[in-house]
């Protein structure tokens, strides 16, 4: 398999990275073959800038980790990067600003520390515009955007909000309920209430970047600013107050081990997304036996999510 690294640059001045696999040039070149009595082949070559490789589709899609991963460890994901350049779909596996834990970075002219620790999850919608510029740059027309977790929080919250108009369809790989007022009922609500009073006593003194160690909904150093932001009264990504606001076909994912035992973060989950207005546009798919990382189970997920781009 042939990957590109490549980059862009967000709106506000941040460089993100990621890795290209464009769509097979040997497919391509047999398809060519057979339908014309005097074929011009395909070049012996990986596509470029000016000459994308997936010249049929343009169908390219966008691959979003989850917290503090990065574009590198997103293996559950290589066997659906597979199935996708078989289809003539290129697979764009990218970092957002929310990558690994803490890292230091130029925003603009700005010298910062993100990460998931410091993470604003709104904005998620720069740095997804970013890469589909960068995909339309390479020629390709439709974007799918797949995001695993929060990952997939981010690209249902993306679309919902900024209406990209180059984007196709989305696939929402076990994206969690993020609602305050689920996990101030939930039975660990004494933990969620633990974690959310030191944050909002640390903002109120005016510490809102100060690192802490949350313990609910799982152990995670973060700043006070950024738990609320992400756990906070105001639910900003609870996925039930946007997901009917996505102008696309999107299909939700999730593993049946997830849903029986991830807590209230995924408890009657799919029968509350089914329970939305404009459920036309949403397709739910339960991959038996499969936990929140498919462990053991890749394969089953990028053959689902492949049929359901085939339909």
């Amino acid at each position: 398999m042939h990957v590109e690294l490549v980059r862009t640059v967000t709106r506000d001045g941040l460089r993100l990275d990621g890795a290209l696999v464009e769509a097979g040039w040997a497919a391509l070149r047999r398809a060519d073959e057979a339908l014309s009595p005097h074929p011009n082949p395909l070049p012996e070559r990986e596509g470029t800038a000016d000459r994308p490789a997936n010249r049929f589709g343009a169908t390219a899609a966008i691959l979003l980790h989850g917290v503090a991963s990065n574009f590198y460890a997103l293996g559950m994901f290589e066997p659906l990067i597979e199935r996708l350049s078989a289809m003539s779909i290129a697979a764009l596996s990218v970092n957002t600003r929310g990558r690994d834990l803490v890292f230091g970075a130029s925003l603009g002219m700005v010298r910062r520390r993100l990460g998931a620790a410091y993470e604003i999850v709104d904005d998620c919608r720069l740095d997804i515009a970013a890469w589909i510029d960068f995909l339309k740059t390479r020629g390709h027309e439709r974007i799918v955007l797949i995001g695993h977790s929060l990952g997939a929080v981010k690209a249902v919250y993306a679309t919902a909000h900024e209406k990209f108009a180059d984007v196709a369809a989305i696939v929402a790989v076990s994206p969690p309920r993020l609602s305050y007022s689920a996990f101030m009922n939930a039975a660990e609500s004494s933990t969620f209430w633990e974690s959310m009073t030191t944050a909002e006593q640390l903002v109120k003194a005016g510490r809102g970047d100060e690192l802490f160690t949350s313990k609910y909904p799982f152990p995670l150093l973060i700043t006070a600013a950024a738990y609320i932001d992400k756990y906070g009264p105001a639910e900003r990504y609870n996925i039930l107050k946007f997901t009917a606001e996505v102008p696309c076909p999107a299909l939700f994912m999730y593993g049946s081990k997830e849903l029986a035992g991830g807590g209230i973060a995924f408890a009657g989950l799919t029968e509350a997304l089914r329970s939305l207005p404009r459920a036309d546009r949403r397709s739910m798919t339960v991959i038996d036996g499969a936990d929140h990382f498919y462990s053991g189970m890749s394969q089953e997920l990028a053959a689902a999510v492949a049929e359901w781009l085939a339909t």
